[in-house]
């Protein structure tokens, strides 16, 4: 198997052994947009496969995937399909007409923004005499360079083995070669394939056994946080939606933020102060895309599971995206698979992001919609909040959002305690909120602000007035 990097033991980012040459010479790319005809396009939204995006957005995109590996791009292509062939995907006399282009600009690698059969993929590289990736395949590549930590890599490698393993049919069509062996080596007649396979399976129940082990540390780390009184802020949003720029701005640091698709891939936490004085601490996720590879929906399932323990959990959208509409679509779908129902769930607040892109006239339009003076495009419960990340237009007011909200699970608790109960005064300061002590002769009287998973142990360990 040539054609796809064999990891070896958790090592993913060997040099030299990814889908695409890293050399020093661009290799030269075509990619291709199937654009498909109204009544597959119907077929495909009702099948849930597929949310309505102009042709325009998904050129852009797919061009925009393909530059964050950057990629030679030859050329854009939009490949109209009324029909979805079972062998290709395309038709005859356009299988011709881009090989003749391929062989003319000398294209090494052609990317087809579409998902390919294992026998679609090889029947094209057959045609056209070149490699072809199709959009899992090219979202794979992107993340396996973007993952910095150890659970990045691990999450990465695992989804690049599911997919893997059911492409074994590119490298070994003739099934007739055989093996024989005897044990652990298979039994007698197994074919290469079989072999192969189950050389992955072996990888991929390693690799599980790992993220299993990163998991459970992880969840030690959540339970560790929770211990602390400080909520939890997780930003969710599209790719490039600019979650990365509102977390450098709220919070002062600086993580990678550019105008790349998956910016970001490993999570990120920072501790915040809003502007009355409560720290809080904020999570910046990997951002979704539309028809994201379910190996890697599956695989990064650890990593996502952050956003269903926040207090409060931020959409970013990119309001001036032509199809900022369907990229909410995107993510609310990929939510709903983790259990939240973005459109109900009372801890949203949608953050209309890059409204300094906007004309002065279009940009009041935008405020207005927000604060509700105009037909909302919103998907959450409360008013959205429309600002700029790297002016800072708005910021405010998501601050205060954010303290509305918080304030709404708050529970002020009134406490008195003497003055020998040293311990308990430690355990008030280490898991509450302590907004005002005052020393009187028979004690402390105190007001502490406490999370709903502290209450019960709060009231056991202590007379609540």
């Amino acid at each position: 198997m040539s054609d796809f990097n064999e990891f070896e033991d958790g090592e993913s980012n060997k040099r030299g052994q990814k889908l695409i040459d890293r050399g020093a010479v661009a290799t030269r790319a075509l990619v291709l947009v199937p654009i498909l005809s109204k009544s597959l396009q119907n077929k495909a939204v009702i099948e849930g496969r597929l949310t309505r995006r102009t042709d325009d957005a998904r050129l852009e995109e797919a061009a925009g995937l393909a530059s964050a590996i950057e990629l030679d791009i030859v050329e854009v292509l939009r490949v109209p399909l009324s029909v979805l062939k079972a062998g290709t995907l395309i038709g005859k006399g356009k299988l011709a007409e881009l090989k003749q282009l391929i062989h003319d600009e000398e294209v090494e690698l052609v990317i087809m923004d579409h998902a390919l059969s294992p026998i679609q993929q090889r029947n094209l590289e057959e045609e056209w005499g070149c490699k072809v990736l199709d959009r899992t395949g090219l979202i794979l590549e992107i993340f396996g360079r973007r993952a910095q930590t150890k659970e990045g890599r691990l999450q990465v490698e695992l989804a690049h083995l599911n997919y893997q393993k059911g492409r074994l049919v590119r490298s070994w069509t003739h099934l007739e070669r055989q093996r024989g062996g005897i044990g652990f080596m298979g039994g007698p007649g197994e074919t290469q394939i079989e072999s192969d396979r189950r050389g992955l399976q072996e990888k991929i129940a390693r690799l599980e056994h790992d993220l299993d082990q990163v998991r459970r540390t992880r969840g030690l780390h959540r339970t560790n946080r929770q211990k602390v009184p400080h909520p939890i802020i997780a930003l969710v949003g599209y790719t490039n939606a600019g979650k990365s720029t509102l977390f450098n701005n709220l919070t002062g640091a600086e993580i990678f933020a550019e105008d790349l698709l998956f910016a970001t891939l490993d999570p990120t936490l920072r501790t915040m102060t809003l502007p009355h004085g409560r720290d809080v601490i904020l999570s910046d996720t990997v951002g979704f895309i539309s028809d994201l590879p379910t190996h890697l929906v599956a695989a990064f399932r650890a990593t996502l599971e952050e956003v269903l323990e926040a207090d409060v959990i931020l959409h970013v959208r990119d309001i001036v995206h032509e199809d900022t509409g369907a990229q909410a679509e995107d993510v609310a779908h990929v939510l709903h698979d983790l259990g939240i129902e973005i459109s109900e769930d009372p801890r949203v607040i949608e953050v209309w992001n890059k409204i300094d892109l906007l004309p002065d006239d279009e940009r009041q339009t935008v405020l207005d919609r927000a604060a509700g003076q105009q037909p909302s495009l919103a998907t959450g419960q409360m008013q959205p909040v429309a600002l700029s990340a790297v002016s800072g237009q708005g910021v405010d007011t998501l601050l205060g959002e954010i303290e509305e909200k918080l304030a709404q699970k708050d529970n002020l608790i009134n406490l008195h305690l003497e003055f020998s109960d040293g311990e308990g005064l430690a355990w008030l300061y280490r898991h509450c909120d302590v907004l005002e002590r005052t020393d009187i002769e028979t004690g402390i009287d105190l007001k502490v602000r406490a999370a709903d998973k502290i209450q019960s142990e709060l009231r056991n360990r202590f007379y609540v007035e």
